[in-house]
């Protein structure tokens, strides 16, 4: 049977929100919960994407203060973050399915520096359902990354933390600014972060 090869709208896709991340390195921290600019880190992103016309909004956390509900998320908790991200997004597929989407949009809410016309571009790549659209800074894939509908029975059987990266690398490479797609894993590369951002401001 021929899949579908239109281009997949904003409407027709549904958002997942990683936030059930352990915060190793952050000590007794929830990273997310720490202050970057005018917001937390988790919600930068929820912020830069508010105005995109999602079907859905699905966000997986584990032990969170934050409250993604309160945002326009349907809120799925990961009892066992230990077990990876794979874990945390085959826990949103049954949403996705529900919500009627015909393709799922990953973002992670440590990388608060994404933009809604990078996500953007990342729809106006993905064309059918067996789409496989991730960013990249150049020289490798990362998340946010885009799956047509063809893919959600791999993604909802993901495991540990090697996640859809064998997928992702046979994909389509949307190149952004590194600067963008930074994302948050230490104390230091917050601070570090947020110096780096008020001297461009200052410039």
């Amino acid at each position: 049977m021929a899949r579908g090869r239109g281009m997949i709208a904003a409407e027709d896709t549904a958002l997942v929100l990683l936030a059930a991340g352990r915060s190793d390195r952050f000590g007794d921290l929830d990273k997310l919960e720490q202050p970057y600019l005018a917001e937390p880190v988790g919600m930068h992103v929820v912020t830069a994407l508010a105005a995109v016309p999602f079907r859905a909004r699905i966000a997986v956390v584990s032990g969170t203060t934050l409250d993604y509900g309160a945002r326009g998320y349907r809120v799925v908790q990961n009892p066992r973050p230990e077990d990876g991200q794979g874990r945390s997004l085959g826990l949103c597929l049954a949403a996705v399915r529900e919500s009627g989407a015909k393709a799922v949009l990953i973002a992670l809410a440590d990388m608060p520096r994404v933009t809604a016309a990078h996500i953007y571009r990342l729809l106006e790549t993905a064309t059918g359902d067996d789409a496989v659209v991730a960013s990249s800074n150049g020289e490798h894939p990362t998340p946010p990354a885009l799956f047509g509908a063809a893919h959600f029975d791999f993604l909802e059987a993901l495991t540990g933390d090697e996640g859809a990266r064998r997928l992702v690398m046979g994909g389509r490479h949307v190149v952004t600014s590194p600067a963008e797609l930074v994302d948050i894993d230490t104390p230091e590369q917050l601070q570090a972060l947020t110096a780096k951002v008020m001297q461009e401001a200052r410039d």
